[in-house]
């Protein structure tokens, strides 16, 4: 055994700095929710700087963590422009050297690239702290969806600037380590995602659930879970439940989830069911109760929802992007289609609701293959990517400052 591999065996001391963080639901705080327990169940020492959310007042005591972490630090927090539900934190490099030379960290992992973030990656290099960074979220291509398209390119410089600053970067499937590539992102290493294959699963499926939805034995569920923001495609998803409900009209859009466009799309189209934000069993029973999930989003980094449908035993159909292009097989145990392709997004839809035997068949491959992908093997990876830069924390250091003077 390496030392190096012996290293990220001993109990560490990690940080993690996050402007999103359980309770909230997001992709990002799902996924860090995952991570620190994980962590703390492999006996390494976990503390967590966040802002603080919304329903915490100032001088609140903070949560115990519910075994996520040993220790936390809250700092202020303001809504997120267009994101009136999520945060961004505020806190000077300063505050977080001293709290980092009173306690110092074996490694710092920044989930996040906002002002918290930033400020975090700051205080390390100063202090000599092994950081390193995640690619959780495509804000550069999120601007166009909010009418600022006009500023994608120097998002994109930033997100470049801030990555470049930590030793390495972290992304969630080979697709976006070469869009970080392209960017002038590097290095990067392969941190992918699991799922609770005992939390979402087939056996949860709901017969008293469909039966308020309005549905019959045999007729369609269509399920999407996720935010309902522009920046989700939510539009394909329409026009993709409207092809299948002109030929199944008895089929049911099914929407789990908040956000910005519930308003709007509740207005537009008043049939469709909103279940609005879901948690824990009553999430992975509204999962199991579906047939047919729809992910048409072309701006996710990964979308733990993938997953989480196949491991509920759903047909999945996405285009071929972040987890789909990982996890996906055409026709085996989902439906993908190009990014280019919105029509073969459609088509795969329009094949699964008229074929019942093809249907069944790729939700029993999609659960299977499902079983594969735990958690354990994600910390690990985790634990040799981010605790081994330990040790090349100086040599990292020499180079960055070598090349930021090219």
């Amino acid at each position: 055994m390496t030392k190096t591999v012996q290293a990220a065996r001993r109990q560490q001391h990690i940080t993690i700095v996050s402007e999103t963080f359980p309770p909230e639901i997001n992709g990002v705080a799902n996924t860090l929710r995952h991570l620190c327990q994980g962590l703390m169940q492999r006996g390494h020492r976990v503390t967590v700087v966040r802002p603080r959310q919304r329903h915490e007042s100032k001088g609140m005591v903070p949560s115990a963590g519910h075994g996520l972490f040993s220790h936390e630090h809250v700092v202020t927090g303001l809504p997120l422009p267009g994101y009136a539900d999520l945060r961004f934190g505020l806190a000077r490099s300063g505050e977080l050297r001293g709290l980092w030379q009173k306690d110092r960290p074996d490694a710092i992992y920044v989930a996040t690239q906002g002002p918290l973030g930033v400020a975090a990656v700051s205080a390390a290099r100063k202090l000599g702290l092994p950081v390193s960074s995640g690619f959780h979220t495509n804000f550069h291509s999120y601007s166009r969806y909010y009418g600022v398209g006009i500023f994608e390119h120097l998002l994109c410089a930033y997100g470049r600037w801030f990555h470049n600053r930590t030793s390495i970067t972290l992304v969630p499937t080979r697709k976006m380590a070469q869009t970080t590539a392209a960017m002038g992102i590097r290095p990067t290493g392969l941190w992918s995602r699991g799922v609770d294959c005992n939390r979402f699963a087939p056996h949860k499926r709901d017969q008293a659930l469909r039966k308020r939805w309005g549905l019959k034995e045999n007729e369609r569920a269509v399920i999407y879970v996720g935010r309902l923001a522009p920046e989700k495609n939510l539009c394909m998803a329409v026009a993709c439940f409207e092809r299948i409900r002109g030929l199944h009209p008895q089929s049911r859009f099914i929407l789990v989830g908040d956000g910005p466009l519930r308003r709007q799309l509740a207005e537009q189209h008043p049939d469709y069911i909103f279940c609005g934000t879901q948690r824990g069993e009553d999430l992975a029973r509204h999962y199991a109760s579906g047939d047919l999930f729809l992910f048409p989003s072309k701006t996710d980094t990964f979308g733990n929802v993938v997953l989480e449908a196949m491991a509920s035993g759903l047909a999945v159909i996405a285009f071929d992007d972040g987890a789909a292009s990982e996890h996906l097989r055409h026709e085996e145990n989902g439906m993908k289609a190009d990014l280019r392709e919105d029509e073969g997004f459609v088509d795969g839809a329009l094949r699964l609701a008229d074929q019942p035997t093809l249907l069944n068949r790729i939700r029993a491959q999609a659960r299977l293959d499902a079983l594969e992908l735990d958690w354990n093997s994600q910390i690990e990876q985790f634990e040799q990517l981010v605790f081994n830069q330990t040790a090349r924390t100086g040599y990292h250091a020499i180079n960055k400052q070598s090349i930021s003077l090219l």
